[in-house]
């Protein structure tokens, strides 16, 4: 019971919160239009905007603040500033020249992208308007407008702040705005200047006006204003309808004359301008812990030489030196002080361990992947609207081939949204013979066949596909309810916010609504006789025909009274109007569930009979709204609208207690019917989640429609099937409707919390029985978004996250933007995985920032999730290419550099550390300083630039066509610590051979005159074979060689060679103790050289070689097994088309025979892959378990093949029925 009080109290305390008033507008803004000398005294800020980050003066503090913020630049300038030390071994130019070679190319790029900034500034800041000053229009640049000016703006030129809008040429004070600037949305938006300033258009009128304005505080919110304009006594409430945007467009009007509210950065433009949350790559954050590691080698060995130089040091050594007045670095006497000076030293000396051009070289390598790549793909380009891929950031490409869970919105994301009225129910009685595609697919599913009628031409437009005789061509006035079905029609003519544009003809009007749903409604009415042709502010004009008699139409004209807004927490649009005679009517329509809390409980006979058609539409994926009207008395209607302007009005709380005025008059509606509109499933969605699905995604569909509806969307799109066991946690059950009809939320909520948790815990139990008892049972979860809020509750989450990570398949419908976003990070946090949202709405904004990857759709609903994501894409099934082929590639190649880089340094820092155990733990350098210098930012940058751009398993095609192979990057097989260790082991093996077969030729070498070969010829040698080994590396790590690989790999080793020859050919002033001097000639005159840059790589490369050649033998990777088979049968054109998974045959029998039946013949490194069939069985979905396989096998195998060729069998070898 202590339980159930805690969530007694918990729901009462939700309920509390969720009605308790808000204080949003503490202060309100006071602005005196037309009067410059009254508004100085509040210090508005200019009209001038700056989106630069730097300035003259602070681009070079805050510009290389920024650079050392990075862990690695800071640390290479701690190394510069110590080798200018006396403890330094090494000359601290050779530091310093490739730390300001790094961190100048990142201030140019910096202050070029800064440049275009500024200029784009400076011609904003220029822009010319009409602004009256002195009694005059004057042209002004944008910068010297200021809060309470009064502007002109013409036709098809932007706002420069955010006006109130006072008056325009067109008649009733209307103008025409379009916003795609703000939302990407380019159909225009009405806006209505205040009756009472309509006739302030000219210069005489304008300069007359004087009024003030007082208004909330600027804010970020687009789509809300309070505010009142007080003009004389009369005090008029301004809405969001009377305010013009700063960055909107003029479009259909002469002009318009408006008073500047905001101006500069305290537009809602500007303070909206902030940048998406930046985002950091799961690889990257394990990057920092490499370089960690680094780090902790680094002082590692650095500690272990310093406390042996420490013990070394001894005067015993008489040819040291080490008199009493040496250095303190090398004073026997102390001991102490040696190591610690002698850490120092090793500090410096094997600095290069961590790699200096590495966040360099991986920032070219994405941005080339970007820009060339993914950006300029043609097979993501969507040809229909012209829109191409885009990567909006560089930073996540690797976090595209590691996703394991997809988020995904419904409508405009998996469907078209572009929706045409389908069906409707009118008075209890269906209308509409066609069949939706979620109804084929549920007849396919079921295996029982549907009758497709096609509908007449003439019932085909935008927006209608609907099709019905009962109803078409006035045939409604036979119908058993007329009446109901002129309400009907007049709902749906008269109950929006649609703008008419063109010609007032049917058949060339066309309709600029906020959705697409609003225009199918408003395009159906016109199609059933009631034609929607006009708009004014007051009024709306509809052509009615077939009312009275047929052939006969009629203009009527009803006089708009009060709008009731739609939003998403009303879920309902109401208008009250004024019809000719007389009669006042409010027309409601919205969601099932707030128009059935407010039906008058008599005179609704078809309240159940629509119940049931609503859940019949939507288990035929159709959108549904209910209609429903109510006439109202003209006394009760004036004391409501006191209310409502007195709300209007209000400048603290206006948005709430509108809503709470509404709800007086928003009840005991008469139920019309209800709309069913069909959004289809966009191309190629199924097979793309199929694919996505093979690749070892989840993917979750957060939708705000119907269960029904989602459930069928989930079945038509492959997401879920009949082989699923299912969980289904829905609000809508008999004890839920019993207790909510009753009319007590707390008790409401205490059922509905008892509910859920009941249902997840016994789900739970059942998944994970079925997990134990029943091998490749997959698990479905479908839950509504009010389960879905006490689930998401922290005593519940934890039952819901381990439900949800055992299911393919996750369908939440009814759940708000917030809910979207919430379960994405519960995901992201909780189970720490990989996630990817994508939506193409404002409302899948929040999901979208909340995920590791957002993914934009360009869609019909505008571009807010494009401009708040990091991709974006104009189709669903793109992601297919984005994931499964850029993804993946680009992880692999990321991989592979990072590992790279890491085994390149440590190999070469370890030849320094083993010369030191020669050296006494002296701290002498083995190279010469520009040798060490020069390693990383010119030897050996170029080939793994080139091996992180090109590099390529297998053709994009198979990348495709096997899925299975994202698997890796879900796993991290490419990046793990065991790959690491390997690659570390090979550095300290390559270390050895690389230092001590050099120094053992030069024990004995003697160059040309018969002199011994000395250090200086020895470092160099060993240099030469580690430049020469290094970059011969990547041909094993390579696999894919095209002609860049080989000119950068050969062209860094003839780098160091001419490097080399120039360098040690004269004394130069870099080389002050003429060490180097003639050197390269000395040892290039020794057959010992030629001897070792031969045998020393191939040696070092051995173990390399082994390793890559058992790996593919006996535990190859699957990509391996892949490269066999384009050897076998040729490399198929790259090309980036959507391959179709391989059907499955219904027996097994027949599956096994279409398995490949020649084993491998490619030889990658000299070896054959073995586990080729099994692997391939797989992906044909035959169940086969991996076995050892071993020479003498395959070899068998060879020799059988042989023998039934020989004798013509045609029955398979023995050692191919072994495998089944």
């Amino acid at each position: 019971m202590a339980r159930w009080r805690s969530a007694s109290y918990k729901a009462r305390e939700r309920i509390n919160q969720r009605y308790a008033p808000h204080n949003d507008l503490l202060h309100h803004r006071t602005i005196y239009c037309n009067d410059l000398e009254k508004n100085k005294q509040f210090s508005f800020k200019g009209n001038s905007i700056s989106t630069t980050k730097y300035n003259v003066l602070t681009f070079l503090p805050k510009g290389l603040f920024e650079q050392f913020r990075r862990v690695a630049n800071l640390y290479f300038l701690m190394i510069s500033i110590l080798s200018a030390t006396p403890v330094s071994p090494v000359n601290p130019i050779t530091n310093a020249v490739p730390l300001v070679l790094v961190i100048s190319v990142s201030l140019i790029k910096e202050a070029y992208e800064d440049w275009k900034r500024f200029f784009n500034d400076k011609t904003i800041n220029s822009t010319m308007v009409d602004v009256l000053r002195d009694g005059h229009w004057r042209k002004l640049p944008w910068r010297r407008l200021v809060v309470g000016d009064i502007v002109k703006v013409h036709k098809d030129s932007f706002f420069p702040a955010d006006l109130l809008f006072l008056a325009s040429t067109n008649q009733d004070g209307v103008c025409y705005v379009e916003t795609s600037n703000l939302d990407g949305e380019t159909n225009l938006k009405i806006r209505k200047a205040l009756e009472r300033t309509w006739d302030y258009v000219d210069e005489e009128r304008a300069k007359e006006f004087q009024g003030e304005i007082q208004c909330e505080q600027p804010n970020n919110s687009l789509y809300t204003f309070t505010g009142n304009l007080i003009i004389g006594k009369q005090t008029l409430p301004v809405t969001p309808n009377q305010l013009l945007l700063r960055g909107c467009s003029l479009r259909n009007t002469e002009f318009i004359v408006g008073v500047a509210v905001f101006t500069g950065h305290e537009t809602k433009v500007m303070m909206n301008a902030m940048n998406v949350p930046s985002k950091r790559s799961t690889l990257e954050r394990r990057l920092d812990m490499l370089i960690l590691i680094l780090f902790s080698i680094l002082f590692i060995m650095c500690f272990i030489d310093s406390i042996c130089s420490g013990i070394f040091i001894n005067r015993k050594y008489w040819y040291l030196g080490l008199t009493s007045d040496v250095e303190d670095q090398f004073n026997p006497g102390n001991r102490f002080l040696v190591a610690c000076l002698t850490f120092l030293t090793f500090v410096t000396l094997f600095s290069p361990i961590i790699p200096i051009s590495l966040y360099v070289s991986i920032e070219m390598i994405k941005v080339f992947q970007v820009t060339q790549f993914i950006n300029k793909d043609v097979k993501m380009y969507h040809k229909e609207t012209n829109t191409p891929a885009l990567a909006r950031t560089s930073n996540l490409n690797e976090e595209l081939g590691q996703v394991e869970y997809i988020f995904s919105d419904k409508t405009g994301t998996l469907t078209r949204n572009l929706m045409e009225f389908f069906k409707c129910s009118i008075g209890g009685v269906i209308y509409g013979k066609g069949v939706t595609e979620i109804e084929k697919a549920a007849a396919r599913r079921n295996g029982t066949g549907i009758e497709e009628m096609e509908s007449p031409a003439e019932s085909h437009e935008k927006y209608f596909n609907f099709d019905d005789d009962r109803l078409m061509r006035g045939a409604w006035r036979n119908e058993p309810n007329p009446e109901l079905c002129k309400e009907f029609f007049r709902c749906l003519a008269v109950c929006h916010t649609v703008l008419p544009e063109g010609d007032e003809l049917p058949e060339k009007i066309v309709y600029q609504a906020a959705s697409p749903d609003e225009a199918a409604l408003v395009t159906a009415a016109k199609m059933f006789g009631f034609f929607f042709f006009r708009r004014t502010p007051t009024s709306i004009r509809v052509r009615e025909s077939h009312v009275e008699k047929i052939g006969r139409m009629q203009d009527v004209e009803y006089e708009i009274l009060n709008v009731l807004e739609f939003n998403s927490t009303r879920k309902r649009q109401s208008v009250i109007c004024r019809y000719p005679n007389g009669r006042l009517v409010l027309y409601c329509k919205g969601a099932d569930s707030v128009i059935y809390e407010r039906l008058m409980e008599r005179h609704n006979p078809f309240k159940d009979t629509n119940r049931d058609h609503l859940e019949y539409f939507g288990a035929a994926g159709l959108r549904t709204l209910c209609l429903a009207y109510r006439d109202l008395d003209i006394n009760a209607y004036e004391m409501w609208n006191e209310k409502f302007v007195q709300a209007k009005s209000a400048l603290r709380d206006r948005e709430k207690k509108l809503d709470e005025v509404a709800e007086l008059i928003e009840k005991d509606l008469i139920l019309i019917g209800s709309t069913a509109i069909e959004d289809k499933l966009q191309e190629g969605v199924p097979v793309c989640i199929e694919t996505l699905a093979k690749g070892g995604i989840k993917i979750w569909v957060l939708t705000g429609d119907k269960l029904e509806t989602a459930i069928n969307i989930a079945y038509a799109c492959s997401l879920m099937n009949n082989g699923m066991k299912q969980f289904i946690i829905n609000s809508d059950t008999k004890e839920i409707r019993d207790v909510e009809d009753r009319g007590d939320a707390l008790e409401t909520a205490q059922v509905i919390e008892r509910y859920v948790a009941e249902r997840l815990n016994e789900s739970l139990r059942q998944a994970v029985e079925s997990e134990q008892t029943q091998t490749g049972l997959e698990l479905a979860l479908v839950i509504d978004g009010r389960c879905l809020m006490y689930a998401l509750d922290p005593e519940l989450r934890g039952t819901l996250l381990k439900l949800s990570v055992m299911c393919k398949a996750v369908v939440c419908c009814r759940v708000s933007p917030l809910q979207k976003a919430q379960v994405t990070s519960m995901i992201k946090d909780g189970a720490k995985k990989i996630t990817l949202s994508i939506g193409d709405g404002a409302n899948d904004v929040s999901m979208i920032q909340a995920a590791h990857i957002g993914v934009g759709i360009s869609g019909l609903e505008g571009m807010q999730a494009v401009m708040a994501s990091d991709f974006a894409i104009a189709q669903f099934r793109f992601l297919t290419d984005l994931l499964l082929v850029h993804g993946r590639l680009s992880y692999l190649r990321i991989s592979k550099v990072v590992a790279y880089f890491f085994y390149k340094n440590l190999m070469f820092t370890l030849t320094q550390f083993w010369f030191n155990l020669y050296t006494g733990f002296s701290g002498q350098r083995f190279y010469d300083d520009w040798f060490q210098s020069l390693y990383n930012v010119v030897f050996t940058a170029l080939p793994v630039i080139i091996v992180g751009i090109f590099d390529k398993d297998v053709s994009i095609t198979n990348s495709r066509k096997y899925p299975q192979l994202y698997k890796a990057g879900i796993e991290n097989i490419f990046f793990r610590w065991r790959i690491l260790i390997i690659w570390a082991i090979s550095a300290v093996y390559q270390s050895v051979i690389l230092f001590f077969f050099p120094i053992k030729a030069i024990e004995e070498g003697k160059n040309s005159s018969g002199r011994m070969l000395g250090l200086w010829d020895a470092g160099t040698m060993a240099f030469t074979c580690v430049v020469v080994t290094v970059n011969l590396r990547l041909f094993l790590a390579c696999n894919f060689i095209t002609r860049w690989h080989l000119i950068s790999i050969f062209g860094s080793i003839l780098a160091w060679f001419i490097f080399a020859f120039f360098y040690s050919g004269f004394r130069n002033p870099l080389d002050k103790q003429g060490n180097i001097y003639q050197v390269i000639f000395v040892i290039m005159g020794t057959w010992y050289f030629w001897y070792a840059i031969v045998l020393v790589p191939v040696a070092s490369l051995a173990l390399d070689f082994l390793h890559e050649g058992m790996r593919r033998w006996f535990a190859p990777y699957d990509y391996h097994i892949i490269q066999e088979e384009e050897k076998i049968k040729g490399v198929e054109r790259d090309e980036l088309l959507l391959v179709e998974s391989p059907r499955q045959a219904p027996e097994q029998s027949l599956e096994l025979t279409g398995l490949h039946g020649e084993m491998s013949k490619h030889t990658g490194y000299s070896f054959d892959s073995p586990c080729f069939d099994s692997f391939f069985a797989s992906q044909e979905g035959v169940s086969m378990s991996q076995r050892s396989y071993d020479i003498a096998r395959r070899a068998s195998m060879r020799v059988s093949r042989r023998q039934s060729s020989d004798l013509g069998s045609d029955s398979p070898p023995p050692g191919h029925n072994s495998l089944i």
